[in-house]
């Protein structure tokens, strides 16, 4: 039975009906036939087909449509009629399963709820029933009195619903009830406080017990009516609260009858509602609402459903429990729960065998298996001591004689049929309310107490309690399976044994009968494989000859919605109480319809439902591994189909579990079949999901591949290549998205129908898929001998896999290499892309434009589109060659499987940085050049209406047939000049306020930093900050003193520390910002949100040191005060480049002498080819050449040995010392890595760029394509003999506007006043261009390296230095740096380690510098203390509580370490007088070491070979 939303809108369709359907076509008109409306008596009332499923169904239905109807916020019914009896049933046992969650106002505060069923919550209870005719609709009223103002919803059916207003044949004395239960929100709660709300269908004068018994029941009768003439006597017979709720918009509303009722009740205003003639139904709902909560505070009448079957009886109201069978069951659960005081010890004294000894039982039946503990013991007695003990243990079980409660179990569950279902549906219950009322008492303990972290052992002690807590069914069901199998130990003639025989035989029946049996016990973490056999053994007796079945299991994280995904696909009961996690496995059998039978070939279908993987309660135990692999195997290995049920964001967490289960699979012996597989996504409720996540489908299977080919050559299987070789699977019908299972918020929100449809979507592909099998169901028989032979195997396997460390650094190198070549080729694509597409837009919407759409907004979008296809295709691509590196067979690449993951959250980082880089460079690119559009109008326009004047001064000239000397055209030019800009206009460009902008975008940025950030943000001025150098300070004497202290010894403290991650940041954010000024271009809010983005990003990735606010507050204030007065300059700065009237100015004397020419009519094609060269082409392939060479650089670079990987890097710095043998050098490595490290790289390039003419010739190449560019624009601007230089240099100027950036300013300047020949200037401007390709390799070749290095726009050393450093961690002991590959491992690590004494450590008391290496204290019994301590002293041994990122591996010899014992030998006595230390006490075989020992030593430490 599914849970679905709109099944109460099911319309019983009359022939009539279809009739009209039909004709509906017709298109003659028809007046008569339209105001003949369709007949009513044919179309079915809703609440007649709920009233008649009630009446035809047994208790269990109607249990499971209540609940159901619950679940979707409908109202059920509370008494049921039944027409042909005049007699009303109250549905107390049908609504006992309803369980409801919620928090009154009085919780909210401590985050706690209420949790319980129904029935037995005492509620206030407010009804509404009708007397006599109303024209208000009562049940629509209620519906929108329930609803808060974001979600309406139809809890009861009203005649404005489809099929409401059709006439009632049965249902007329229905009362339903529904419940409005707070969230604890006021801004949501309709009501503060939990309320049960009935409404009567029907006139309650034609209903008078049911009136009765509402009014006896309930906290207020609200009364609805339109006339009161005739209803005086039966309102006065009750002492119920009485409401009176009339519409006085109603023809026959009587004020003298509502008065004289009025005063015979006694009733006030307050108890008359009345609907004015300008009260809408909001407003009237609003009154309603308030009047309904002054009762609910000041009514005391308080009572449970549970309770109402007593006024019910008085009434001679029949109650659905009052059955033979439904009591007799009741009293036999009450007699087993009644007992139960303290659930741990119940079930120590009553379930015996099911606690420590079926445990221990479980231990050794592994360890036969598996022999951990033999030692140098011989096997076969070792095995044996095993068989004594497990026959011990069995005693101990057979001395148990059975419990009361278990004696009363196995009877009543050996009752006929119906009994037997009402005892364990009590029980359930029974055991559900003890676990839950346990488990609430046992949660408010333990946040108590997790308040005061010193009561660690009693929270641990609570922890327990809350997993041995929970008492089901299924505990009662595992202690039979334990009596039964501990009777299996006695002789068979023995009596107990034989009383015992029928054991299997009951549960086989039950299971028959859809009762779920526990097949993994999920606390043993074991199968109690004989009682499993031989109840699966007697269900096929039971069965026989229709016993063929299929399986479908489920797998999952924990609390992923499993049980709840499988009882609504199937209309099954796997437990899914509030608190309870299934724990282990259970199976369930469906009986397989007639017409499905065709279908799938089958007579059951077996459905199996497993506990949450990665569940919490097992994570601290050092086996958890083992049983999550153990039961996801087991269960694989037994389905037809497994369902994989998984959240996007836990789809790591799945792929482990999928790796050991392919790796599982490859070592059995038996594998009879390939199970197949359907990813369930839940929450996903965008229709769009299935296509967007296609490339995670795809990921998602090359991902499994990969695993399988890993698995298959570890255990040299390689005839299995991929996943399908395993498991049957299809990334496309593969995965199925599910949105969530409420819509809107708990506990009022309704059942989704987006989820029960998608689940029945999925059910339809399921049953396709099984009858799709090729391989035939198996009967119960061979499910049997399957479960058996796959549970044996799995006791035989370890699934932990393990890996020799010798190969991992040479196989992880190798990986670093690839995946850094990967990362350059796309980093090096998108460069290329982003200045094609700023090219683009800084030629926007001018004649070099290509642009087929005029608007910039229009523009950026689909360059921010295709932005991210380019993204997407490169980063599938890396994700592509990752999965291609990890199917490599040589290599060792299975030994670092285990980094995969990390590298291809890598690539996916990568992706997201630069996509963030990308849009945000295009955004200020297309914002900038957007702000000079009005510019480069007003110039645009102002050239215009100069070189009219200009031409009219000319022919006034001409005019005077007078033949004018140059000073005299001048003299007029100039006034002319004078005149003309007199008379224009020159708007003030806007300017901007950077320092406002920078201190909105900081406090922004940290006003998540809460109030103490915003309040220190607020006590100084933006552009007060940053004018001195940063200097970080301590507050209190005592910090001060001990600051000083540090500061006189020279060790580093923690301020020390932080003032150091201070200067760091500060020197980036500074080149930053010398990067953006270098350019000259307008300032753009961008900017100020990269600098706060690398802060933070700087911030969190020094975690290590405590990060204060007082920190970081006056740290950005300094980076962003410095960064806005810079930006400010060269706002003002671009603004008074762009100025219109310096503009025209600059360019007077070209127009003077274009004058003049034009005057005397001289050919202009030479000069203005030569002004078009220099003053257009020039800069823009020179700028196009600066923004290439910074690739080409970093390029190269890469391909040299000491750019290759991280690794390398360290290994080339470490040589390069050692041959220098400069004390200076290292203390500079040593305390100022980063700083070392980024001068070493300029000295590389610097280096490697002197030599040879490699620099040159990527300038030249890159001066070849343009010039190539160049001439194929002009030659084909000569094809298209326009006639007009105009045209023909916008022809040319448009051919190369996705190549060159033409500057408008010139290009203006050089289009006026232009009377030269098309034909001549074109040859002119070939020539121009040769001498311009001539001169500017010369320029190349003359200036130095440096100066390029300054000009570039794509900063190489940066780059360089950003890739080689990596995440920038340093060992916290030795302060090595880390050199894992990727930006997002989540372990870092250093090849080589070094004495402490190089970091400052020195011992106490001697202040000797301390030779020790971490890579010897991990293994050592030794102790340290820090900052990150407290001060505390910890053991070296468990660093990882303190460092739980650092991986220190120990020494693989002796000499690994040679190095820096060289290092510190020769330099003791300097490095003890920098550190203001004394020198340490140096071993006689360091003083031994020498330089060649020492780079042998880094060479074997970082295996170059």
């Amino acid at each position: 039975m599914m849970v679905n939303v709109t099944a109460r809108n099911v319309k019983c369709v009359s022939s009539c009906e279809s009739a009209c359907d039909g004709a509906s076509g017709k298109t003659e008109l028809d007046l008569d036939n339209l105001f003949n409306s369709e007949d009513s008596d044919d179309v079915l009332n809703p609440l007649d087909i709920i009233t008649a499923l009630f009446m035809c169904s047994d208790g269990f239905v109607q249990q499971e449509m209540a609940l159901k109807m619950s679940m979707c916020q409908f109202s059920v019914p509370l008494l049921l009629p039944d027409c042909d009896t005049n007699q009303c049933t109250l549905m107390l046992w049908a609504m006992r399963d309803i369980v409801k969650k919620y928090r009154p106002q009085s919780l909210s505060e401590s985050k706690s709820f209420i949790e319980e069923r129904i029935v037995v919550s005492e509620l206030p209870m407010i009804s509404f029933v009708r007397l006599g005719e109303c024209s208000l609709s009562k049940s629509e009223i209620l519906n929108k009195l329930l609803s808060n103002s974001q979600q309406y919803h139809d809890t009861f059916v009203h005649s404005n619903m489809e099929c409401g207003d059709s006439p009632r044949r049965i249902s007329s004395g229905l009362t339903e009830i529904s419940w409005y239960l707070p969230c604890g929100n006021k801004n949501m709660d309709v009501f503060s406080e939990p309320v049960a709300v009935a409404n009567l269908r029907g006139d309650i004068a034609s209903f008078e017990t049911q009136f009765s018994f509402l009014c006896q029941t309930s906290a207020a009768v609200f009364v609805f009516f339109d006339n009161l003439e005739s209803g005086c006597e039966l309102l006065t017979q009750h002492k119920a609260e009485i409401f009176l709720v009339g519409n006085h918009q109603s023809n026959h509303s009587s004020m003298a009858a509502l008065k004289k009722v009025a005063t015979e009740l006694g009733l006030t205003n307050n108890n008359i509602l009345l609907k004015a003639k300008h009260m809408n139904d909001a407003d009237f709902v609003k009154k309603l609402r308030i009047t309904v909560r002054d009762v609910l505070k000041s009514s005391k009448r308080k009572m449970g459903i549970e309770q109402m079957a007593e006024i019910a009886h008085e009434l001679g109201i029949w109650v659905d429990e009052d059955c033979q069978e439904c009591q007799t069951a009741r009293r036999n659960a009450d007699a087993i729960t009644a007992e139960i005081q303290d659930i741990l010890k119940y079930k120590d004294a009553q379930l015996p065998l099911q606690g420590q000894i079926w445990k221990e039982l479980s231990r050794l039946e592994k360890e036969e298996f598996r022999l951990r503990g033999v030692g140098s013991e011989n096997i076969e007695k070792y095995k044996s001591d095993l068989q004594i003990e497990k026959e011990k243990l069995r005693k101990e079980q057979n001395s148990h004689d059975m419990s009361n409660a278990m004696t009363c179990f196995i009877q009543a569950i050996s009752n006929p049929g119906t009994e037997r279902s009402y005892f364990l549906k009590w029980l359930r219950m029974n055991l559900d309310n003890l676990s839950r009322e346990k488990l609430s008492d046992l949660r408010e303990q333990y946040k108590k107490k997790n308040q005061h972290s010193e009561n660690k052992e009693e929270i641990k002690e609570i922890d327990r309690q809350l997993s041995n807590s929970s008492l089901g069914t299924e505990h009662f069901f595992r202690e039979m399976g334990q009596i039964y199998e501990a009777s299996l130990s006695l002789p068979e003639d023995n009596p107990s044994r034989q009383q015992l025989q029928h054991l299997p035989k009951l549960c086989a029946g039950l299971l028959l009968d859809g009762f779920p049996l526990e097949l993994v016990d999920g606390d043993a973490s074991n199968i109690p494989l004989r009682w499993v056999s031989d109840v699966l053994s007697q269900l096929n007796d039971l069965m026989s000859p229709k016993n063929k079945i299929l399986v479908v299991t489920v797998l999952g994280v924990q609390s992923t919605g499993k049980s709840t995904l499988l009882n609504t696909m199937f209309g099954v009961q796997f437990a899914v109480s509030s608190g309870r996690c299934t724990r282990g496995a259970f199976m369930l059998l469906i009986r397989v319809n007639d017409d499905v039978k065709n279908i799938l070939k089958c007579d059951y279908m077996m459905i199996i439902d497993t506990e949450g993987l990665k569940s919490p309660e097992l994570a601290q135990l050092d086996n958890s591994y083992e049983h999550d692999n153990e039961l996801a195997t087991l269960v694989v290995g037994l389905s037809d189909i497994t369902i994989i049920n998984i959240a996007m964001e836990n789809s790591t967490e799945m792929k482990d579990i999928l790796q050991i289960v392919v790796h599982a699979f490859l070592r059995m012996k038996e594998v009879g079949k390939k199970p197949k597989c359907q990813f369930v996504h839940q929450n996903v409720s965008d229709v769009s999901a299935h296509e967007k996540n296609l490339r995670d489908r795809k990921l998602l299977l090359q991902q499994l591949n990969e695993m399988t080919q890993a698995a298959a050559k570890m255990e040299k299987r390689e005839e299995n290549k991929s996943f399908t070789d395993v498991m049957e699977y299809s990334p496309d019908t593969g995965n199925w998205y599910v949105p969530g299972l409420w819509n809107g918020n708990p506990p009022m929100a309704p059942v989704n129908a987006g989820y029960s449809e998608a689940v029945y979507e999925l059910k339809k592909n399921i049953i396709q898929m099984l009858g799709s099998c090729e391989s035939s169901a198996n009967n119960i028989l061979e499910f049997t001998e399957w479960t058996e032979s796959l549970w044996n195997a799995v006791k035989h396997e370890n699934f932990i896999f393990s890996f020799r460390n010798s190969l991992v650094a040479d196989a992880y190198m190798r990986l670093c290499t690839e995946f850094n070549k990967w990362e350059w080729e796309f980093k090096k694509e998108m460069y290329t892309w982003v200045t094609e597409a700023d090219t683009k837009i800084s030629n926007f919407g001018t004649v070099a434009g290509k642009s087929e759409t005029s608007d910039m907004s229009d523009f950026l979008t689909h360059l921010k589109s295709e932005a991210c296809v380019v993204l997407s295709k490169w980063e599938t691509k890396i994700l592509e060659n990752l999965a291609e590196y990890f199917k490599q067979t040589d290599g060792h690449v299975c030994l670092v499987e285990g980094y995969k993951e990390d590298f291809a959250n890598s690539a996916r980082s990568l992706r997201r940085e630069m996509e963030n880089s990308v849009i945000n460079q295009l955004t200020a690119t297309a914002d900038i050049r957007q702000g000079m559009t009005e510019i480069d109008r007003i110039k645009d326009n102002h050239k215009k209406q100069l070189e009219g004047r200009v031409y009219a001064l000319i022919e006034e000239c001409r005019q005077k047939k007078v033949k004018m000397t140059d000073k005299e055209l001048d003299e007029n030019f100039n006034k002319m000049w004078k005149k003309t800009l007199s008379e224009l206009s020159f708007p003030k460009p806007k300017d901007i306020d950077v320092i406002a902008r920078v201190t909105s975008a900081l406090r922004t940025n940290l006003s998540h930093r809460g109030g103490g950030a915003c309040q220190l943000f607020s006590q100084k001025r933006l552009q007060d900050c940053g004018q001195g150098p940063f200097k970080c300070t301590v507050e209190g004497w005592y910090k001060q003193f001990k600051h000083q202290f540090s500061k006189l010894f020279n060790v580093e403290d923690h301020v020390m520390a932080l003032q150091k991650i201070a200067d760091s940041i500060i020197t980036d954010c500074t080149e930053f910002v010398a990067d953006k000024v270098k350019r000259k271009n307008n300032y753009h809010d961008t900017y100020i949100q990269e600098i706060l983005h690398k802060i933070d990003e700087k911030l969190q990735n020094n975690q290590n040191e405590k990060i204060e606010i007082k920190f970081e507050v006056p740290l950005k204030q300094h980076i962003c005060g410095f960064a806005a007065r810079q930006f400010q300059k060269m706002h003002e700065d671009f603004l008074r480049e762009n100025d219109p009237y310096r503009c025209l100015n600059q360019n007077k004397k070209n127009f003077c002498d274009d004058f003049k020419d034009v005057f005397h009519k001289r050919d202009q094609c030479q000069k203005k080819a030569k002004e078009f060269t220099e003053r257009c082409l020039w800069p823009a392939v020179e700028d196009f050449v600066k923004c290439s060479l910074g690739p080409d650089i970093i390029g190269e670079m890469k391909t040299k040995f000491e750019f290759s990987t991280r690794m390398f890097f360290q290994y080339s710095i470490l040589l390069d010392l050692l041959s220098k043998q400069e004390f200076g050098k290292y203390r500079s490595y040593i305390c100022s890595y980063e700083e070392y490290a980024k001068k070493w790289v300029v000295d590389c390039i610097l280096k490697h760029f002197s030599q040879g003419s490699t620099m040159f010739e990527f300038e030249d190449q890159h001066l070849q394509s343009r010039i190539s560019s160049i001439n194929i624009a002009i030659n084909k601007a000569k094809t298209e003999k326009s006639g007009n230089l105009r045209t023909f240099v916008e022809n040319v100027c448009q051919e190369l506007g996705d190549k060159l950036v033409i500057s408008q300013d010139a290009l203006g300047a050089f289009m006026i006043l232009n009377n030269a020949d098309q034909e001549q200037f074109a040859h002119w401007l070939s020539e121009c261009v040769k001498d311009m390709e001539q001169d500017l390799r010369e320029k190349f070749k003359e200036t130095s390296i440096q100066m390029k290095l300054k000009s570039l726009h794509v900063n190489p050393q940066r780059e360089l230095l950003s890739q080689m450093i990596g995440c920038g961690k340093q060992c916290p002991f030795c302060k090595a740096p880390c050199e894992a590959g990727g930006r997002e491992h989540t372990e870092h690590h250093a090849s080589l380690h070094r004495p402490e004494g190089l970091g400052r450590y020195r011992w106490d008391g001697t202040e000797k510098l301390v030779i020790d290496i971490c890579s010897s204290l991990v293994i050592s019994d030794k102790r340290f203390r820090c900052a990150a301590t407290k001060g505390e002293w910890h053991p070296y041994k468990h660093y990882t509580e303190i460092y739980p990122d650092w991986k220190i591996a120990p020494d693989t010899s002796l000499e690994a370490t040679d190095y820096w014992k060289y290092v510190l030998a020769k330099f003791n006595d300097k490095f003890a007088e920098a550190y203001n230390a004394k020198p340490a006490d140096i071993p006689i075989t360091w003083k031994n070491i020498t330089d060649e020992q020492a780079e042998e030593s880094l060479k074997k430490t970082f295996n170059i070979k």
